[in-house]
């Protein structure tokens, strides 16, 4: 494994991941290589959830398709310097900020979201100039070893490279330097993985997770809502780290949300839940085992069922649940929807704001002044109103968390600023010498005078002020080798 790291920091040393043309070419590579191998890219997503190839495709590879189309239109735009502000003792220098590759960048993916997120963050990473070392979670195992097989026949085998394995294998990764490093996962692994970057000051982007609420208010359109809901909660059967964790409303709604979810599940999967190819199972045993004891003793309104041979749980909603217990201490990432009553929005608020940040919040209202005193009272990842997930889809949003639900963010130029360092350059003649005495030694007070006018002042915009400004800096450079301080 040293080896194989050292490989790809010594690729990187090279500079050949750094030329725009470069990063266009590995770009157009991996769109080819989603385009040419969609059916084994498919099988092995489809393998590793029993989930649906059309589900497979519009969840994964339609996004990473559209992220690429994207970045392809706008690196050039991207890795361009911007020119910076000046003030009057820099206003005949260059100045600007250049967006520069960090290095060596680990990023460790996540198996509900097999492809998507590993492939998501790559692209990223390639647009910045990055060399890439790339983690599948062993867990989606056919999509892992996918992966492996297909990065390296389409991207550069110096730069890019898949390392898969287990616990042991990642633990042995973290204990190398890396100049980035991306995880996506639970909190747990996270603060794993933040402890092993401290010991080398690796910066870290983490998308963990927690309990994403959703807010119901009595003023909204429980049809809708409870569609929209109902979607994004058993979509991959619960298993999406923005999926809504529970719901929030008054008392009397609770009967109408249950009823309304319970109509739309039909709608989605059918009459026979079990047989519908856009129903999918939970990833392993273990899983399985642990949603099934988060349904101990609660009332169970709606759903329920279960196959442990299958690893099939039913769409469940629960009634009248007690915040203190255990399904409303974890994260559910199953197809479990508790309904915690509240008596109004204020209430809810509070109950927010005092557990964790989430990675996602939503409200459904007509009342647009509700919504947003909701986000503006609260604090979490990201924010839909009147839908859920959705502010994933956006390319121009940034995707991450809070607190304990993640640091950083990616998506789009999102995904590009994360993986570069910002590089503030200055580029000064080795003239005007006269105008420096400001800043050298003997000090007097005329010159802490000056300095302050050249800081301090504020001049509205236009040539005009440029000119003022460009004389008052002659007069201060003639003043001072002239010896007037």
């Amino acid at each position: 494994m040293e080896h194989e790291i050292q490989r790809v920091r010594s690729a990187f040393r090279s500079g050949r991941s750094r030329p725009l043309r470069f990063r266009l070419q590995q770009l157009e590579a991996l769109r080819r290589m989603v385009l040419e191998r969609e059916k084994d890219i498919l099988a092995a997503v489809t393998s590793d959830l029993c989930k649906s190839e059309l589900n497979a495709y519009s969840q994964e590879l339609v996004t990473i398709l559209g992220e690429i189309d994207l970045v392809l239109e706008k690196l050039p735009e991207w890795v361009a310097a911007e020119p910076a502000k000046k003030n009057l003792l820099t206003m005949l220098d260059e100045a600007y900020v250049q967006p520069e590759p960090l290095g060596v960048v680990l990023i460790i993916g996540a198996w509900n979201y097999p492809f998507v997120l590993t492939i998501h963050p790559l692209i990223g990473a390639i647009a910045a100039g990055n060399a890439v070392i790339i983690k599948p979670s062993e867990l989606s195992e056919n999509t892992a070893k996918i992966l492996a097989k297909l990065l390296p026949q389409y991207l550069d085998q110096d730069l890019y490279v898949v390392i898969n394995g287990g616990v042991v294998e990642t633990t042995e990764l973290l204990k190398h330097r890396f100049d980035h490093i991306l995880y996506t996962g639970s909190t747990a692994v996270g603060k794993i993985v933040m402890a092993a970057a401290a010991k080398h000051l690796t910066p870290v982007t983490l998308e963990l997770g927690g309990k994403s609420p959703c807010y119901i208010d009595k003023d909204c359109d429980l049809e809708v809502a409870c569609r929209r809901i109902a979607w994004g909660k058993y979509m991959n059967c619960g298993q999406t780290c923005i999926a809504p964790d529970y719901i929030l409303c008054e008392p009397s709604l609770q009967n109408q949300i249950v009823q309304k979810i319970k109509e739309t599940v039909k709608e989605f999967y059918g009459e026979n839940i079990k047989e519908s190819p856009d129903y999918e199972r939970i990833i392993n045993l273990r899983h399985f085992k642990r949603i099934l004891s988060l349904l101990e003793g609660q009332k169970i309104a709606f759903g329920g069922e279960t196959d442990e041979a299958t690893r099939y749980i039913a769409p469940t909603v629960l009634t009248d649940v007690d915040p203190e217990t255990k399904v409303m201490q974890e994260e559910i990432f199953g197809p479990i929807l508790p309904i915690v009553p509240v008596k109004n929005a204020d209430e809810a608020i509070t109950f927010i704001n005092e557990r964790e940040k989430p990675l996602a919040f939503y409200v459904f209202s007509r009342n647009n002044k509700l919504v947003r005193r909701m986000i503006d009272s609260t604090s979490s990842g990201g924010v839909t109103a009147n839908d859920v997930i959705m502010h994933f889809m956006l390319s121009s949003l940034p995707f991450g968390g809070v607190g304990s639900s993640g640091m950083g963010a990616y998506h789009g130029k999102h995904s590009f600023n994360t993986f570069s360092h910002q590089r503030p350059c200055l580029l000064k003649s080795l003239k005007r010498e006269g105008a420096n005495k400001l800043r050298y030694p003997p000090n007097s007070q005329s010159k802490v005078n000056w300095t302050k006018f050249f800081f301090l002042k504020r001049f509205s915009k236009g040539k005009l002020s440029l000119l003022f400004l460009a004389f008052l800096g002659i007069v201060a450079a003639v003043l001072v080798k002239a010896g007037y301080y």
